[in-house]
């Protein structure tokens, strides 16, 4: 069951997709922008399209998990290339590196809609994401006017998650990811070196049965986050020695556990001993 204002939600973000005719979906295979995907899917068949964006940001899994959730859905899938790498504001690193990333990904989003004679680009920006106080990747959804149907029907995250169970979608509890470039401090350097340490030590970890795992790199520094839930678990002694043997040998100098778990935006938080 859903709430019938939730119900009247959804029927008037299928009514407004419909007007677009064809739609290109921005696509991470997060809950976010699965349910964009599942109403686009539903509301216009065949011409909505999903649309990963294949980076060394992206993390193999989540890229996998994007091709897994676009069948499960029954939407059709395409995956574009690029590199942020190839913007020295982005590789800078400063406070508006996600502006840097997002306007990138997003002009490649619509040369692939050009070519395919589609007007419409969306995205799954729910109503939570604007209260959120440092959002840059926002201005370039915006600049680019990029079509949010969640932000422009006001469904809110815990709605996005009622959204996803009500149509039984696999990620309706997935934690939220962010690409692997969050991981490193403002002012430090994004290098395609460090982006592959932090993905190599972040599967390590999800392979050992962890659900929400960011590896922060500050300046070869190695500080693990995990959820909550999980924390008891990264606290045992052989988690930190398991963790501490692999990650020193891929490149870290040195690996802490942060005793306080996940929270975002943690790759700016001073490193205590």
């Amino acid at each position: 069951m859903i709430s019938s204002t939730l119900e009247g939600k959804i029927q008037a973000i299928q009514e407004e997709l419909k007007t677009k005719k064809h739609v290109l979906v921005s696509f991470s295979g997060g809950v976010d922008s699965s349910v964009v995907a599942k109403l686009a899917q539903e509301a216009l068949g065949s011409n909505a399209i999903a649309c990963t964006a294949k980076s060394e940001t992206l993390p193999e899994l989540e890229l996998l998990d994007s091709i897994r959730i676009a069948k499960e859905i029954g939407i059709r899938h395409e995956i574009i290339n690029f590199s942020e790498l190839d913007n020295p504001d982005f590789v800078n690193n400063d406070s508006f590196r996600c502006y840097h990333c997002q306007y990138m990904r997003f002009k490649k989003m619509y040369d692939l809609a050009e070519k395919m004679n589609i007007k419409t680009v969306c995205d799954g920006t729910n109503a939570s994401d604007v209260k959120e106080s440092h959002r840059p990747g926002l201005k370039a959804i915006s600049e680019l006017q990029v079509f949010s149907p969640l932000l422009e029907f006001n469904v809110e995250k815990e709605d996005v998650r009622e959204i996803a169970r009500f149509y039984k979608l696999s990620v309706s509890e997935k934690p939220s990811m962010a690409c692997l470039s969050s991981r490193i401090p403002t002012g430090i350097l994004v290098t395609a070196q460090r982006l592959k340490r932090i993905e190599k030590a972040e599967k390590m970890i999800y392979d050992l049965g962890f659900s929400q795992v960011r590896v922060r790199d500050q300046n070869g520094t190695a500080r693990i986050e995990v959820g909550q839930k999980e924390l008891h678990m990264a606290m045992r002694p052989s988690f930190k020695k398991q963790t501490r043997d692999y990650l020193l040998n891929i490149g870290f100098d040195q690996v802490v556990v942060d005793p306080m778990g996940y929270s975002p935006g943690g790759a700016n938080k001073p490193l205590k001993n």
